[in-house]
């Protein structure tokens, strides 16, 4: 079992910048990757970013590219969410989540096994 729990969130203006953490706990010596996804009101959770746990690779959905940055703090065993220059199409429930098998599917929400509770992120105009 993996266990998940994500902080930070909030509201930030136009143009501001969040960073949101996500704590891994239990076995999470067995993570493949994690990644960020997040969901508005009536839309379908979204890929937002992942990195491949151990080796360090990310990738990034073209919405978020160049503007957010995940990284991985090995002290506190966490993934962290950068997020600059944020847009109001950014306001959502952002969760991350952990998929323990290798899968060539990782910006596909069903692939994986753990997930956050969500933190809220708004960005007012």
């Amino acid at each position: 079992q993996v266990q998940l729990v994500e902080s930070g969130g909030g509201l930030v203006q136009t143009g501001g910048s969040l960073s949101l953490s996500c704590a891994a706990s239990g076995r999470s010596f067995t993570m493949y990757a994690m990644a960020w996804f997040r969901q508005a009101p009536g839309k379908e959770r979204e890929f937002v970013g992942v990195r491949i746990w151990s080796g360090g690779s990310t990738s990034y959905a073209d919405a978020v590219k160049g503007r957010f940055t995940i990284s991985r703090d090995n002290t506190k065993n966490t993934m962290n969410l950068q997020m600059n220059s944020l847009k109001p199409e950014d306001t959502a429930v952002y969760y991350c989540a952990a998929v323990i098998f290798r899968t060539n599917y990782l910006q596909n929400p069903t692939s994986y096994n753990y997930w956050g509770q969500g933190t809220q992120v708004t960005v007012s105009s």
